[in-house]
């Protein structure tokens, strides 16, 4: 049991359910003129979408199952992912 919960800890994911598109982001970020705000949005137009995004931003929270996934670990990921 212990092997099989382990094998399924390490391999389990992150998804993200619903339509997540350019034009949803610029939703969200339309009122937000923070410094992150705007980089994550020139980020998005220049990837030409949010599929690098949100797989990149997924793989990174997957090693912080463990200890916890919140909204500053987000936010965190993603501004590591604009800085890249």
């Amino acid at each position: 049991m212990k092997e099989l919960v382990r094998f399924l800890f390490e391999n389990l994911y992150f998804d993200f359910q619903g339509d997540i598109t350019v034009e949803k982001m610029r939703e969200f970020l339309r009122e937000d003129d923070s410094r992150e705000a705007r980089q994550l949005l020139s980020k998005i137009i220049e990837e030409k979408g949010v599929d690098d995004l949100l797989i990149t931003l997924a793989d990174c929270l997957k090693d912080q199952i463990r200890t916890g996934v919140g909204e500053q670990s987000i936010r965190d990921q993603l501004n590591i992912y604009t800085d890249s």
